[in-house]
């Protein structure tokens, strides 16, 4: 029986890139537990698409009323699922799911958890699972390494490349057989509201560019939109703008909002909080255009412009405009 699983999610026919991270932790304990690894479903979605990754199981609860997210049906799947696995570690996204998912089915398993974890490797010679995560606001890092099983573990985002196909496809897929009806749930879906965008997703942009409260008001953003359209990225904000209500929530870049791993980021009037930090370690170049030149941001960043973004960023646009050919 596998001992690793991974509650996964098929999005277009294949596994949704938070699914492919999980199974790259997922392959890294496997190979040094020398465990299985096992995938949860809850909906249709093609099992076969995993196999290629590693996976040996498949276990599919399918259900109509698992068609939309209610926390208290999904929790009830999930717990039969991950009982019916019988997994040592289990591994969810650090999504807005996993985290409203990980600790009571941690509770209901009997189980241990470790939330955002950014790091998953294995321990000496006894072979122990260990896990990495953030530990005061980012500052320092913290070293779990579980005593019992099962434990449930939570992955943040955008912390582990995606896994590659490993060599030829195998496995096969188990059906869970769940019972559950609407009295279950004490809460119900209403409506559903779905913010309309465009472009690239934050995400998934290989180019992101995010404003912070130096920006003085949401007019500021209209020069990062402008800039992120020629780099062909997305724009990203700082808590301290989305707090204010100059954009939505859902541009939040940091620890409390979405985690980014863009080839390029660039910071505009973001002091450099260690909690928007934490959401942009995984960039691999960082530029801080900031006023304010003891501003922490600049510790961290790879290219620092002191200076008003109000001059610098027009003939910066028009420079890019010009080598991109746009």
């Amino acid at each position: 029986m596998p001992g690793i699983f991974v509650l996964g999610t098929i999005e277009n026919g294949i596994p949704s890139r938070s699914t492919l991270e999980l199974l790259t932790g997922a392959q890294r304990l496997a190979g040094g537990l020398q465990e299985g690894v096992s995938v949860g479903l809850l909906g249709p979605g093609d099992a076969a698409s995993l196999y290629r990754y590693g996976v040996e199981a498949v276990y599919r609860a399918n259900h109509p009323l698992l068609k939309e997210y209610q926390a208290d049906l999904y929790l009830l799947a999930l717990q039969r699922i991950a009982q019916t696995a019988g997994a040592r570690v289990l591994l969810l996204s650090g999504d807005s799911l996993g985290r409203d998912l990980a600790a009571r089915l941690a509770f209901r398993l009997k189980a241990g958890i470790v939330t955002d974890v950014i790091e998953i490797d294995i321990e000496g010679s006894e072979k122990m699972p260990r896990f990495t995560r953030p530990a005061y606001g980012g500052k320092a890092a913290a070293v779990i390494i579980p005593k019992r099983f099962p434990v449930v573990v939570t992955l943040k985002p955008r912390t582990l490349d995606p896994a590659a196909p490993a060599g030829k496809p195998k496995g096969k897929e188990i059906p869970v057989e769940i019972s559950l009806d609407l009295a279950q749930a004490r809460t119900r879906m209403v409506e559903r509201v779905q913010e309309e965008t465009t472009g690239v997703k934050l995400e998934d942009a290989r180019a992101v560019v995010s404003g912070g409260r130096g920006l003085g008001g949401p007019e500021g953003f209209t020069l990062l939109v402008q800039l992120a359209r020629v780099l062909k990225g997305a724009v990203g904000a700082s808590r301290a703008a989305t707090d204010a209500g100059w954009v939505p929530s859902s541009m939040q870049v940091g620890q409390t909002g979405k985690t980014v791993s863009p080839d390029l980021y660039i910071a505009v009037g973001i002091s450099g909080a260690t909690q928007h930090v934490a959401g942009i370690s995984g960039a691999k170049t960082i530029v801080a255009i900031n006023a304010d030149p003891e501003a922490p941001i600049f510790k961290v960043a790879h290219l620092g412009i002191v200076g008003d973004y109000k001059a610098i960023l027009p003939p910066l646009i028009a420079k890019c405009r010009e080598l991109m050919g746009s």
